[in-house]
């Protein structure tokens, strides 16, 4: 997808690094969520501002599964609080709330309060909010394959994402959007997630704002743009 002055940007962002900045802290593991939860809030505000077309988070991956009953039980009940508390605000900012993923893992509560901020948030035209839980990319492909060429689309999503972030330090994609990141710009950057806030977010759009995108061919390169 060649960037044009039209084009409003999908960021994508593997919310990284929860659970170490807790600990590093003496805290327990849930209450670093807590606090990423807070930065969640704080980017979603930031996207709008910047009329960002899309934002596909991370929230919950098929791997997440293995850590403690204990802490999984406090993600999903943060993410089915999340949903509910915040679905009606985000309607009247007039974003639209997608959750993408599988839902027969889930807890019941989630699944529901997932099904009303869809519903809600249906007719939505502003910012795109993504949100994977109980997500894999492989799982999705696979999915798309078996349902054939026709269904790709609709298993996939047809919104490529320009600009992939990552927090905490790690630098891979984790399983995270594999086909719509195929022609991503990637950005990796040491900031746990519940300290990357709208500041951190800026400097990383910036850098995207310098990235040159040729896209593979040997066409004049694009500059990309943030925003």
């Amino acid at each position: 997808m060649q960037t044009t002055p039209d084009h409003k940007l999908h960021v994508a962002i593997i919310m990284d690094g929860n659970g170490r900045w807790a600990e590093a802290r003496g805290l327990p593991r849930p209450a670093g969520h807590q606090v990423g939860a807070d930065t969640v809030r704080a980017i979603v505000r930031s996207a709008i501002a910047r009329d960002i077309g899309a934002l596909s988070l991370y929230a919950f991956s098929t791997y997440n599964w293995r850590r403690s009953e204990a802490e999984v039980a406090g993600m999903m009940a943060l993410l089915r609080h999340f949903l509910l508390v915040e679905a009606r605000q985000l309607r009247d900012a007039n974003v639209r709330i997608s959750i993408l993923g599988r839902r027969d893992r889930l807890p019941l509560g989630l699944v529901k309060a997932i099904a009303a901020a869809e519903r809600s948030t249906a007719a939505c035209t502003g910012l795109h909010l993504r949100v994977a839980i109980d997500y894999s990319a492989r799982d999705a492909i696979l999915a798309a394959a078996a349902a054939g060429p026709e269904a790709i689309a609709a298993e996939l999503g047809t919104e490529d994402v320009d600009f992939l972030i990552r927090t905490g330090g790690d630098q891979r994609l984790s399983d995270f959007m594999l086909w719509e990141c195929a022609q991503a710009e990637l950005y990796f950057t040491r900031v746990k997630w519940p300290d990357f806030g709208p500041a951190e977010f800026d400097t990383a759009l910036a850098e995207y704002g310098t990235r040159v995108r040729s896209f593979g061919g040997n066409v004049e390169p694009v500059r990309a743009m943030a925003g």
